[in-house]
């Protein structure tokens, strides 16, 4: 075969490999080379980009702090219809996650054996590393892509480490508590020159060390906290809002779901975390402080990956006129997120061919908290995102 015409082949380096977001993106790609024409939920599709790896030459691996194979964990999370796990069930039972890294200290509720028992954050980093040169030598990628799926950390208080590349090594070497283990991913990929998608609330890439490393390194990122569900309504509904000046008084929204995200959750200190990249949205899209915007999100066990969102919206109309809107979302929380999983894996990618590096900008429509380029406040308006994702793809083409 004549090399220039070899299809581009992409390894996706998963954290959180056994966990109902992972698994269902790694069905949905089987069940994708299996010949389905169903393409609902996945935003790129329709769009021919030259350079963009195919959905199909995208291969999942990745780390777990749970040993079983991707089969068992798609039993376990309940997401998949018996036909469809049936006939996914040899190629996922084939993928069984790698030792993890993880630390009591940041994520209490998430345990697992299979875990890498590295002494200090030297030692971490050089197991996530040797896993990378492992996947990447084993499967013969065109490139590799790190994306971040594990249970949300508890948010560490600000350290010297995190303000520049060498403040980080140094705080490498002193084992600083204020490194986590979703930092130390971060670094190995980007160490590694992998680019690195951060879909949690987690403190990982965004902190300025690893920002400017990643400039260095000539290392694409993006992140934080994949907009899945009641986030994406909000960020649809507040610019028309704006557009209609129509005053929003009061914003409350419940969350209940069962899955691992949510058992994490019950964590107060990661609870906290996941709260905190919902909070500036609205005040951001409407231009001015929404005082009564409460958000509260509960583990409920018996709904599973079978997440629940209720929205009542209080707005003032022309001459004074209070009204109302209530938002029921019933979804799975996963077959939301998984293909947005796949498509940040491809931009990713596409963005180191082109030679970007740093934040990528154009990922905002995928993210609650998007990472900026220069520390300015990102946008979150959904129709303003979406161009900039188009624009940016469309310059490839256009070229």
């Amino acid at each position: 075969m004549n090399v220039m015409s070899r299809r581009r082949k992409v390894g996706v380096a998963v954290i959180g490999m056994g966990g109902a977001v992972a698994t269902t993106a790694a069905a949905g790609l089987e069940i994708l080379r299996q010949g389905t024409n169903r393409m609902d939920g996945l935003p790129l599709a329709h769009l021919a980009i030259p350079r963009m790896v195919q959905y199909e030459d995208l291969s999942l691996q990745g780390w777990d702090l749970n040993a079983q194979s991707l089969a068992d964990a798609a039993v376990e999370h309940r997401v998949l219809q018996p036909d469809q796990l049936a006939s996914v069930e040899p190629a996922l039972a084939a993928l069984k996650p790698w030792a993890g890294v993880a630390s009591a200290a940041y994520c209490r509720r998430i345990e697992g054996a299979n875990m890498h028992h590295a002494s200090g954050h030297r030692a971490a980093v050089e197991a996530i590393s040797a896993d990378l040169s492992r996947f990447q030598k084993t499967g013969d990628y065109d490139g590799i892509v790190m994306i971040n799926l594990a249970s949300t950390e508890r948010t560490p208080a600000p350290s010297e480490a995190w303000a520049t590349p060498e403040a980080f090594e140094r705080g490498l070497d002193a084992d600083d508590p204020a490194i986590g283990p979703a930092m130390l991913y971060a670094y190995a990929a980007i160490s590694a020159g992998v680019p690195y998608g951060n879909f949690t609330p987690s403190t990982s890439a965004e902190v300025p060390a690893l920002v400017a490393l990643a400039k260095r390194q000539g290392v694409p990122l993006a992140g934080k906290d994949g907009k899945t569900g009641q986030t994406l309504i909000k960020t649809v509904l507040a610019p028309a809002f704006r557009a209609r000046s129509l005053h929003v008084d009061g914003w409350f929204s419940t969350n209940i779901l069962g899955n691992r995200d949510g058992e994490a959750l019950q964590d107060p200190d990661s609870l906290q975390s996941k709260l905190g990249t919902k909070g500036n949205v609205l005040d951001s899209i409407l231009g001015y402080p929404v005082e009564d915007h409460l958000v509260d999100i509960r583990y409920y066990r018996p709904r599973g990956d079978d997440k629940e969102a209720w929205d009542n919206i209080d707005l003032t109309g022309f001459l004074g006129q209070r009204m109302q809107i209530k938002v029921n979302f019933l979804c799975k929380d996963s077959v939301l997120a998984a293909p947005l999983v796949l498509e940040i894996a491809r931009v990713l990618d596409l963005a180191q061919q082109r030679g970007d590096a740093g934040p990528q900008e154009q990922l905002s429509l995928f993210f609650k908290a998007p990472m900026t380029a220069h520390g300015q406040a990102p946008e979150h308006a959904f129709p303003v995102q979406e161009r900039m994702l188009h624009d940016w793809l469309m310059a490839d083409a256009a070229a």
